[in-house]
């Protein structure tokens, strides 16, 4: 009897021994997998909508709304000047695929650029190379090299 416990007790000690792998191996492959999922997802496969023939006067939320926020009400400002520029873009915030929104343009149209860091970036960015003189073109080239993308 002595030697069966003695043999089970090594089973039990080799099964644990064990599981701490297991465990290490799945969490690795979960999060390699979880890595992939986010680097890959929207951005590789992101492309920029064609500017709609549409009166786009007035789709930007006015920049008084946001005057306690400097920052936000300058960019809103900016948007508005720049508005069909705007609808060729495509947003990195990904609110296409959570909000249903054709472009940064959209973006604008509400609330939601004043609290998303990438809306206003691209925004600005957008504003300051068409001031400058860039086309739809280059500011596109700009925005995706700068969310890691050639899209």
């Amino acid at each position: 009897m002595g030697v069966r416990k003695a043999r089970v007790r090594q089973q039990r000690r080799r099964e644990k021994s064990r599981r701490p792998l297991f465990r290490w191996t799945l969490v690795a492959v979960v999060g390699l997998g979880l890595v992939l999922l986010f680097t890959t997802t929207g951005r590789a496969g992101a492309s920029h909508p064609e500017p709609r023939a549409m009166d786009h006067a007035g789709h930007v939320v006015g920049h008084e709304r946001y005057e306690a926020y400097p920052r936000v009400a300058q960019v809103y400002q900016q948007a508005a000047a720049v508005p069909a520029v705007l609808d060729g873009l495509y947003c990195y915030c990904e609110c296409s695929e959570h909000s249903a929104h054709y472009s940064l343009l959209d973006c604008f149209a509400s609330d939601h650029a004043a609290r998303c860091d990438v809306c206003l970036s691209e925004a600005s960015i957008a504003h300051r190379m068409t001031r400058d003189g860039a086309s739809l073109e280059q500011i596109r080239a700009a925005i995706d090299d700068l969310y890691g993308t050639s899209g």
